[in-house]
């Protein structure tokens, strides 16, 4: 009876175990392919938004610049505890003119990006308790706890008499 049990347990632990790892995508699928359909000063805004579809973040300067992204992340080995690792970060600039023309086009991907040093310093509080601003903020908080200021002569009187 407990082998039949054992065996049991087993497959059911085998049967929902996935061999296939679990990518969580978001942005543009396919982007590095997609963007080489793309041709500086032919394709226009329309052929973009065709190819590509809606841009993740778009910004108005001189030129518009519309930036695409693509990102997949999975889970770590076990001895990582299954944190989610970055394995595909992929990021399009396009700088579109005026009058709706690509003007330039810029890819990047994970290799391009750099690592951010982490700076050891670290930043004081701006006020202390004795400051101008703590203060200013403690009496606008007096005033409105107790606009009429009536407790303050309820103090004076009790410690009066």
């Amino acid at each position: 009876m407990i082998k039949i049990l054992y065996i049991i347990f087993l497959s059911l632990v085998v049967a929902n175990c996935s061999f296939k790892p679990v990518v969580k995508h978001h942005g543009v699928p396919f982007l590095e392919k997609k963007q080489k359909n793309l041709t500086i000063n032919k394709s226009n805004k329309n052929d973009i938004k065709k190819i590509l579809g809606i841009p993740s973040t778009t910004s108005k300067f001189d030129n518009d610049i519309w930036i695409y992204i693509e990102r997949k992340q999975t889970q770590s080995k076990l001895k990582n505890l299954g944190k989610m690792k970055i394995y595909k970060n992929d990021v399009l600039v396009l700088e579109i003119d005026n009058y709706g023309i690509l003007k330039s086009k810029e890819f990047y991907n994970i290799d391009d990006m750099e690592e951010l040093k982490k700076s050891e310093y670290q930043t004081k509080t701006g006020f202390t308790k004795k400051s101008f601003i703590y203060n200013f903020m403690s009496s606008m908080r007096q005033k409105i706890n107790d606009p009429l200021g009536k407790r303050a002569k309820k103090r004076k009187e009790v410690s009066q008499q």
